[in-house]
């Protein structure tokens, strides 16, 4: 007897221990438990701890409440001019509502893949080449808007799509890289020809500048040499008129002039004046006249023969 009692004693502390492991539950920070009650739909339990109903309550579900990540593989997607294009995609969500996600659907990542797959090829198969390949934040906004609406009954928020990579096939790839070279070959030859076309029009401007500096400097040196002159005549005529020479002066200051006339290789015509050739005679006589006595007279016009 004393050997039952002791295995039913230990068995009713199994039980006891069992019902209590089986009753109380410490729900993580983040997590979300679904309780059934008798197969039914019970209650959420979120972070804490709660009490179960031993046999009666269970678990459904837990499920994680923080914001998830998800990849897909990459989806080969027909664009509007018929060019098959490979999408990578990422979907950010997150959990709201534990209960519509445990019971509307059976498995929302799933799901969500094949939303996806769906609503990309909806949304590049009305746009073309170049616009899928410039228009990702486009694209990015309408998937999300598609299936933050489709994934709402399934108490799942979608905050964020992202194509991660669009690759067309590698002949329209190269044909793009060709096109790429061809534009910047022709920005660059845009570019040093209008580098030439300014450098020319530069030049030229320096060149007009410095010719109508040069012409001004000419046209200045002229002025400025003339209205010296201007004043070199103007004080020798006031020193002639105020000095009142006779002709006998200005016959003197003739022949003094004689030497730089005569200068040069040329031939050079003289044009003697008449009241010139008259001083001269005046000259002439009165050198005569003072040669001295017994000489004789020597004709003016012998001389200038």
């Amino acid at each position: 007897m004393d050997y039952i009692g002791s295995v039913l004693s230990l068995l009713l502390l199994i039980l006891i221990v069992v019902v209590v492991v089986r009753a109380i539950r410490i729900v993580p920070q983040s997590r979300a438990l679904v309780i059934e009650r008798l197969g039914k739909f019970h209650t959420v339990m979120y972070a804490g701890l709660h009490l179960l109903v031993p046999f009666v309550d269970r678990v459904a579900s837990q499920v994680d409440l923080r914001e998830q990540v998800t990849s897909f593989p990459p989806q080969p997607v027909i664009t509007a001019d018929n060019v098959v294009v490979s999408i990578d995609s990422v979907i950010y969500y997150q959990v709201n509502d534990p209960r519509d996600a445990t019971y509307e659907i059976a498995n929302f990542i799933s799901a969500i893949e094949q939303l996806t797959v769906t609503t990309l090829r909806n949304v590049i198969g009305s746009l073309d080449l170049e616009q899928t390949l410039t228009s990702r934040d486009d694209i990015n906004s309408r998937l999300r808007g598609v299936l933050d609406e489709a994934t709402g009954k399934w108490g799942i928020r979608v905050n964020r799509v992202e194509l991660k990579a669009i690759d067309p096939p590698p002949s329209i790839q190269q044909a793009m890289e060709q096109q790429l070279r061809a534009e910047r070959d022709k920005r660059a030859a845009i570019l040093t020809a209008e580098g030439v076309r300014q450098s020319e029009i530069l030049q030229a401007e320096g060149e007009k500048q410095s010719a109508i500096l040069r012409a001004e400097g000419i046209a200045r040196s002229k002025i400025l040499q003339a209205e010296a002159d201007a004043r070199a005549i103007d004080q020798v005529f006031r020193a002639i008129h105020e000095g009142d020479a006779d002709p006998k002066l200005l016959a003197y200051k003739y022949i003094e002039m004689l030497p730089q006339i005569a200068d040069g290789q040329g031939s050079k015509v003289w044009v003697v004046p008449t009241e010139l050739t008259a001083a001269l005679n005046s000259i002439s006589k009165g050198f005569g006249a003072a040669g001295g006595d017994g000489a004789g007279e020597t004709k003016p016009t012998e001389g200038w023969q």
